[in-house]
């Protein structure tokens, strides 16, 4: 994710936006996840929408990435989330992209 620019999240916004489903799971780096969030959430807000970002600690290359784990936690909260732009990791939810610290 550290080669993600602000056109990129442009593209992310844009693609939130034309989705017709309300619930989106999106995977992202961790390097810069906090900063995608905190571009996504006026749009998500805005459109009524709940998306969620989740990543991996340990890429899926690795035996005992943690990827999966935050990959199925992400599709198990996401329809009881209010809009708005959360990150799930390691079994928490983090609805305020403000306080989303690397």
């Amino acid at each position: 994710s550290l080669e993600l620019t602000k056109g990129d999240r442009e593209v992310l916004d844009a693609a939130v936006r034309a989705a017709p489903q309300q619930y989106i799971v999106i995977t992202h780096g961790t390097d810069t996840l906090n900063v995608t969030a905190k571009a996504l959430q006026r749009t998500a807000i805005a459109t009524g929408k709940t998306v969620v970002l989740t990543g991996a600690m340990k890429p899926y290359a690795f035996m005992e990435s943690d990827g999966p784990f935050n990959l199925g936690a992400a599709f198990t909260v996401v329809t009881l989330l209010p809009p708005g732009c959360h990150v799930v990791f390691h079994g928490k939810v983090f609805s305020d992209p403000e306080l989303i610290v690397k």
